[in-house]
């Protein structure tokens, strides 16, 4: 699903130039629950927004579902991304003028689907994550655990290849916290591909495949296994 081979990326020019990516070699294979750890300054942010078209790469190759992510124009990276990537964020990102059902059908708005297409499947994604009686609700009337659903149902509403979550457990206390993995554990055991990037070692360990990220190089994987040994990805 998702290849990366020799991925670099640099910020800056001349004695500036800073290496943050350094030979980045992930295969995550179709169906799998992966999570990107490391510090601050490890890279794992740069790698996620590479990884969901919001950033470019240098060198090297990125493949998603098979086909190749360079080169792309602003145009191109944003319908390859409303297309094929969920994103799910610590800080939610709700437009807060628009209630939970507005908030989840506005991607495919994007598609140009019309509006009574849309309110249908966002109805159907809010109730799939137990919302069936906040449709109406604004953001400011949701705790933090019903934003984290919403805003997992919006990501989930294009019916993507890829659901990105950047700590999605970040801004939760402990009981919502085990609420939000229990729904993306089972969105995840319907098929779907997840990335997780976390710095909590207990959301990780609930992953089947936990990646760490040291000075933009991958440093160890549980198994001893480099990523790019694995089993070639879907």
């Amino acid at each position: 699903m998702i290849k990366l081979d020799n991925l670099h990326k640099y910020y800056g020019t001349g004695a500036q130039r800073l290496h943050v990516l350094n030979g980045i070699d992930l295969h995550i294979r179709e169906g799998e629950l992966v999570s990107i750890m490391g510090s601050s300054g490890s890279g794992k942010s740069t790698l996620l927004n590479i990884l969901g078209l919001l950033d470019q790469y240098d060198e090297g190759r990125y493949a998603l579902a098979g086909q190749p992510m360079e080169r792309l124009s602003e145009k191109q990276a944003a319908q390859y991304r409303n297309r094929m990537i969920g994103f799910v964020f610590q800080s939610f990102n709700l437009l807060p003028f628009k209630n939970a059902l507005e908030n989840v059908s506005l991607p495919l708005y994007y598609q140009g689907m019309s509006r009574k297409a849309r309110s249908e499947q966002a109805r159907h994604y809010l109730e799939q994550v137990g919302l069936a009686d906040r449709m109406t609700h604004m953001p400011n009337e949701l705790s933090g655990g019903q934003k984290q659903r919403v805003a997992i149902a919006r990501a989930l509403v294009t019916q993507p290849k890829v659901i990105l979550a950047d700590e999605p457990t970040g801004a939760l206390d402990s009981v919502t916290t085990g609420e939000v993995m229990e729904l993306l554990h089972r969105i995840h055991g319907e098929g779907n591909t997840l990335v997780i990037v976390t710095h909590e070692p207990e959301i990780a360990a609930q992953t089947q495949r936990q990646i760490t990220l040291k000075d933009g190089r991958i440093v160890a994987t549980p198994d001893g296994i480099a990523p790019s040994a694995t089993e070639e990805p879907a």
